[in-house]
């Protein structure tokens, strides 16, 4: 699916340093900017799951060892 991009002069020149540090195209390092940012948000809501549940299943003994 096509999409126009608009970026502020500010944010072209980084996406453009980004490219340029990175040998790639403007739209393959936006492409990959997206991907990045999408998985580490998927790591943080699972490390967060994780944790709850670790807390749910643990807490009581932990609590119980550090008397």
């Amino acid at each position: 699916m096509a999409m126009t991009l608009r970026l502020t002069d500010e944010q072209d020149a980084a996406l453009t340093r980004l490219a340029n540090a990175q040998g790639i195209s403007k739209n393959e390092a936006a492409t990959r900017a997206i991907e990045e940012k999408a998985a580490r948000i998927s790591r943080e809501v699972e490390v967060r799951r994780l944790t709850r549940e670790a807390i749910e299943q643990y807490g009581p003994l932990l609590d119980r060892l550090a008397q």
